[in-house]
């Protein structure tokens, strides 16, 4: 039923790309991609749609008062539903597969900085991981168990897409950034280290992240190493998971990676 999410680029701009074959005619997928009713068992927000090109898209969250309105660009029953969500383009392709269908989507980031968007591709494509798994087995007449352990999801397609890579700038400033959700930063600043180049930063609409900076020094793939150990910690912080300290394989090996693969900001 389920398979990894991949990151990819689109021009300049970030895409997520998921799949799923389902055991289900592309009608009766189509509606589950569609009809509100049934987009509220495994969509991540209530919707309310105006099923034709150029209709409005209405989403509202759990617990909130507030609507976001995107657009819908192609309604091609029972083929194609794709709409726009703060920037956002979200495409959903149904193709005969045998006696059931292959349910094909992409999630491409048009909002903002490209390499900004880009760090949220880990936490999004665990959270669509879960919510097309959930659509399957809705489809399939099951119940879905709601996953735990959500950092070890998130820091699973952080690491896969190398979103946790720290880069050398051309000034010779190393640098980390680190998406960390939605989180609000009076929770998060008492995780930072107690020392000089950390730092948050909040968007309304990218969520948080966390940034440091430090100049480089003589062994620049040892101390991208030592950094990226304190990122993963901090990351897993946030969740309430409290990581040991890397062995000395794991430290050898980052610092290794650091060494041969040299990313340059």
């Amino acid at each position: 039923m389920s398979g990894r999410a991949k990151l990819q680029t689109d021009g300049e701009r970030p895409v997520l790309r998921l799949e799923r074959r389902l055991k289900h005619a592309p009608e009766r997928v189509w509606r589950a991609l569609t009809d509100p009713a049934e987009l509220g068992h495994w969509f991540p927000a209530k919707v309310d749609v105006e099923l034709r090109d150029g209709g409005a898209i209405r989403f509202t969250f759990p617990g909130e008062d507030t609507t976001t309105t995107g657009r819908v660009l192609t309604v091609d029953p029972p083929r194609e539903f794709t709409f726009v969500w703060n920037d956002d383009t979200l495409r959903w392709l149904i193709t005969p597969d045998g006696d059931g269908s292959l349910l094909e989507f992409t999630h491409t980031f048009g909002r903002g900085d490209p390499a900004i968007a880009k760090l949220a591709g880990g936490r999004t494509a665990a959270g669509w991981d879960v919510c097309l798994d959930t659509l399957a087995t809705r489809l399939a007449g099951q119940d879905f168990e709601q996953p735990q352990g959500w950092h070890a999801r998130m820091a699973s397609y952080v690491a896969e897409f190398g979103l946790d890579d720290g880069e050398v700038l051309e000034d010779g400033t190393i640098r980390f950034r680190r998406d960390l959700g939605f989180k609000p930063l009076d929770e998060l600043r008492p995780l930072l280290p107690d020392e000089p180049g950390w730092r948050l930063v909040h968007d309304p609409r990218e969520g948080t992240r966390v940034e440091f900076t430090e100049t480089a020094g003589d062994d620049v793939p040892a101390q991208l190493a030592r950094r990226h150990e304190q990122l993963d910690k901090l990351f897993a912080a946030t969740h309430g998971v409290d990581l040991p300290d890397w062995p000395p394989d794991r430290v050898e090996a980052v610092r290794k990676h650091y060494a041969e693969h040299p990313t340059q900001g």
